[in-house]
């Protein structure tokens, strides 16, 4: 520990620099360092950096003046840069130990007299360079924030520096050095150039029909019946969380669920929304026969919208609607918050369909998720993926990292503790990135404290999914020495031989893999750990397969998720030659998952006689006199019990029987 006095205008400040405790960063612990196996191939030599866009505010991704309206700022004044390089010294420091490190740093520093007793607080300043901020009536704040910020330093910090939520800029005026963090952003509506009408609705080929969309989303004026909406969700866990954002913001726009049984719920609602998957193969097909008996009820003249969101949508885009004329609103996983804008607009444009698949700067949303769980619950905490692994389609439909400041993940997760959850899911494409788009960068190991040491009520803490290529030994000391971390470590590997993982641009080896499950042992021995494998990429040879197994015996993971290789849209292997037939790619799936199942099985007779730690989550739905939950490790318990008397309860569980994928036992 560190006493460190400033001195700043005539006022001394105390400063308490701790170091982390040596369980989570040690001295002389560095970051796993894994091979770098960039391919020598000329396609993948010239692969980086020049069509692949890393920040999200680069002028070749958005328009950021058109797009973004106000920022959210709170600033520490200090006289030198000196004191300015001190300052962001110490905000470092605490920025896991304190609720608000910035707040904090601004109270106890800043020299501010406007802003310093409200943690450095500024407030909403509109972008002097966005027409809607320009024509809009005059802010009442902008004299207040001129005091505090003046006109040059506003001007440069949205004209030079183009700052997202969360990063922290450093500018100079005439009153002293600023340092200025960024809480939200504020974007402007959506635009024409932003949202694409592709052409008039025509009449339906056939019928005569010019499909309708309800002419607006307010209840009967005679009856006071609301709207209703259904939503199908197709994939992944960040898919669901979607979701659950899309029906609080149809929620907020006053309309109920159509039923509880999706089929009959997508025979009657107003507004049909298909939360689209396009990770596996059939994903388009599977679309298109969902939107087929809702087509139909335009067809019949119903006046219903329907909405296509997701990746499939993303990646689809006009050809969506060209294909099926019958939708009214194609829009990318980005636009999820914006889903009244899209609505709004699909009805007021006279009927007109809506496409908005360009990028987005994320900003906080302003209706809360319908949950699925009243125990559990998914936390976004960094949007798309940098990555582009040569097979893999969610970069070009999640796009560029995008990363939720610390405080604002917090704040979602307290509220939901709050609320009585006891579990939240951390999710990211790829989390071990998260906060490396920020200036100054985080990591994912800064998260995982700080919302350890900051959340009250929230017993677990579980997170997916991370990258080999940047997991790193101070995320395993969090993982596995912080109480309410779960020990489970989800690191998907895809193969065992260095030469597919080089073709898929996956950038670590079977060696360097294996060096972090070494650690992961040692350092938290009853941890499970989980992965993805895809078996029959091009070029997979029967050698190379082998080595997936080999790498598959020397881990025994607890549970593996695997995939048959399928070639999706806009990827580079898509268009290899050296594809490999279905049956080889089926014969070796199968053979791949009766080793995972075996493997599976000995990692759950571990438990046998042993009591285990277990969040009640619901009744078990095959057997009404027994509840179920999970362990911290992520195995899923069955045991006699009354749902209504342990729901969200931490109890200890004797397991008495063992499966591949789950246990049995009785309450101690």
């Amino acid at each position: 520990t560190l006493l460190l006095l400033l001195h700043n205008n005539d006022r001394t400040f105390a400063f308490q620099i701790c170091r982390p405790k040596s369980s989570i960063v040690g001295p002389g612990r560095s970051s796993t360092c894994l091979e770098s196996t960039k391919s020598k191939t000329d396609a993948d030599t010239t692969a980086k950096a020049a069509w692949f866009p890393t920040k999200a505010t680069s002028e070749d991704v958005i328009n950021y003046h058109a797009t973004v309206k106000s920022l959210f700022l709170r600033h520490v004044l200090v006289e030198t840069d000196e004191m300015a390089n001190t300052a962001m010294d110490v905000l470092k420091s605490n920025m896991s130990h304190m609720q608000d490190p910035f707040g904090e740093l601004a109270q106890s520093l800043s020299t501010c007299v406007y802003s310093r007793e409200e943690g450095g607080k500024i407030g909403w300043c509109d972008n002097p360079l966005n027409e809607k901020a320009v024509k809009a009536v005059v802010n009442s704040n902008a004299e207040s924030i001129e005091v505090m910020l003046p006109p040059s330093s506003i001007s440069e910090l949205f004209e030079e520096k183009r700052p997202k939520a969360g990063d922290i800029i450093r500018l100079r005026s005439d009153r002293g050095v600023h340092l200025i963090r960024v809480d939200d952003v504020l974007l402007a509506p959506l635009k024409s150039d932003v949202i694409s009408v592709p052409f008039e609705r025509k009449k339906l080929k056939g019928s005569g029909i010019v499909p309708q969309a309800p002419s607006d989303f307010m209840p009967d004026p005679v009856t006071g019946k609301k709207k209703t909406y259904q939503i199908l969700t197709n994939g992944c866990q960040m898919n669901v969380s979607d979701s659950e954002r899309l029906e609080g913001e149809l929620h907020a726009m006053g309309l109920v669920k159509a039923d509880n049984d999706p089929k009959k719920g997508t025979n009657k609602a107003d507004v049909v929304l298909l939360n689209t998957c396009s990770i596996r193969d059939h994903a388009e097909q599977k679309l298109y026969d969902q939107l087929g008996p809702i087509a139909a009820r335009k067809r019949k003249g119903e006046e219903v919208a329907v909405v296509v969101a997701g990746c499939v949508a993303q990646q689809e885009g006009e050809a969506l609607i060209r294909r099926v004329p019958e939708i009214d609103v194609v829009m990318g996983p980005q636009y999820v918050g914006r889903i009244e804008e899209l609505l709004t607009s699909a009805t007021q444009r006279g009927g007109n369909q809506v496409v908005a698949t360009d990028p987005l700067l994320i900003m906080e949303d302003l209706t809360k998720p319908v949950r699925g769980s009243k125990i559990r619950a998914w936390v976004n905490v960094i949007y798309g993926c940098n990555e582009h692994c040569t097979y893999c389609v969610v970069p070009a439909t999640r796009g560029i990292e995008q990363s939720r400041t610390m405080e604002s993940i917090l704040s979602e997760v307290q509220s939901l503790a709050d609320a009585g959850y006891k579990e939240v899911t951390l999710l990211g494409q790829n989390i071990d990135a998260y906060g490396r788009d920020m200036s100054p960068k985080r990591t994912f190991a800064d998260l995982l404290t700080f919302l350890n040491n900051n959340v009250k009520g929230i017993e677990r803490i579980r997170y997916v999914t991370s990258h080999p290529r940047y997991f790193s030994d101070r995320v395993i000391s969090a993982i596995a020495n912080l109480d309410k971390v779960c020990e489970c470590f989800h690191l998907p590997f895809q193969s065992g031989d260095n030469e597919v993982l080089k073709n898929m641009r996956r950038g670590y080896t079977f060696e360097s893999y294996m060096k972090i499950i070494e650690k992961i042992k040692k350092e938290a021995p009853d941890a499970s750990i989980c992965g993805d494998v895809i078996v029959g990429f091009p070029g997979e040879t029967d050698e190379a397969f082998q080595r997936t197994l080999d790498l598959m015996e020397a881990v025994k993971f607890d549970q593996l998720n695997t995939f048959a290789y399928s070639p999706r849209p806009n990827t580079e292997a898509a268009l290899w030659e050296n594809q490999l037939p279905e049956d080889v790619k089926s014969e070796r799936l199968q053979k791949l998952q009766r080793l995972s199942v075996q493997h599976a099985t000995e990692r759950s007779e571990r438990y046998l006689g042993t009591n285990v730690e277990v969040l009640v989550e619901e009744r078990n739905p095959k057997n009404a006199d027994q509840v179920m939950g999970r362990t911290r490790q992520g195995r899923l318990v069955f045991f006699p019990g009354d749902i209504e008397e342990l729901e969200g309860k931490l109890v200890d569980v004797k397991v008495t029987e063992a499966r591949p994928w789950s246990l049995t036992g009785e309450m101690v």
